[in-house]
């Protein structure tokens, strides 16, 4: 897949100050897409936390897998990792306040005993572009104090903001790692919005698509589209040209293509999970 590398200076000046404020927070807010947790994840930052305490938040959980949700959750408590889902468009603060207040639960008896009072506990959210980040910081600080767009990189400066009377927030903007080592991950990275659509070939990523809900959702591509079944059993190519000539656009098959990632972002063909957890990570019953 012929996607662009790219690494804009923003993104490396972002990375060093992750580094530098590292020091001054109490705790990390690592913000990912709930429909591909792993694959929007970026190493380069798991290298900069190091031993720093933090928090895997899966945002975006109305528009993934609910079941697979729960098992990505499961799957990180049971590394050590501590993790939460949340609606970036209804934001929770008092599941994060509680989640981090559990986490720090060692430092914040540490200063009752030093007789420390009304300290806020500082969290620094980092994750990469279009992680729904913005959008969540609006609902825990309950203003439109952080710039939001559904598209990646808009977040360009770091800024404090107040969330409650105990929290106080980082945010910081969205930041890619230079090169994809596994070609799939910048497929669902650009299909679900994390990397701008002049950066990539979209009949590879609506190729990507479609094999994916042949598998996992065959019975909603083919009402969506008004696909036989001969034409969901057929070749990946000739699925995708039936859906472009069904949707009007002929032979026009990069215009098809660029509809359909628009639509399945938009929710159209339901809630999904690119990634998946390890066979292990079954729900709790």
């Amino acid at each position: 897949m012929a996607i662009i590398q790219w690494f804009p200076g923003h993104m490396a000046k972002a990375l060093r100050q992750v580094k530098e404020n590292l020091k001054s927070v109490d705790i990390v807010l690592e913000l990912v897409d709930a429909r591909l947790p792993e694959s929007s994840r970026n190493p380069q930052l798991a290298e900069v936390l190091q031993d720093k305490p933090s928090i895997i938040v899966l945002t975006k959980m109305d528009l993934a897998d609910p079941a697979e949700t729960k098992r990505w959750i499961n799957y990180y408590e049971s590394m050590g990792q501590p993790a939460i889902a949340v609606n970036s468009n209804s934001g929770n603060l008092k599941i994060i306040e509680k989640k981090i207040k559990e986490i720090l639960a060692d430092k914040l008896q540490s200063r009752k005993e030093k007789g420390i009072q009304n300290q806020k506990l500082r969290a620094m959210c980092i994750g990469i572009p279009n992680v729904g980040k913005s959008t969540l910081l609006n609902h825990l600080v309950k203003k439109n104090v952080a710039q939001t767009g559904n598209r990646p990189g808009v977040t360009k400066a770091q800024q404090w903001l107040k969330a409650g009377k105990d929290l106080q927030l980082l945010d910081t903007p969205g930041i890619l790692w230079p090169k994809f080592e596994d070609p799939l991950v910048g497929k669902k990275l650009a299909l679900t919005g994390a990397i701008k659509d002049t950066l990539y070939a979209k009949d590879d990523v609506a190729l990507y698509a479609v094999e994916h809900f042949i598998h996992t959702n065959p019975d909603t591509l083919a009402q969506r589209y008004r696909l036989t079944q001969s034409e969901l059993e057929d070749t990946t190519v000739e699925t995708l040209l039936a859906i472009t000539r069904n949707m009007g656009f002929k032979e026009d098959y990069d215009r098809a293509s660029e509809r359909l990632i628009f639509e399945i972002r938009k929710g159209k063909l339901g809630r999904y999970t690119l990634d998946k957890p390890p066979v292990d990570a079954s729900p709790e019953n």
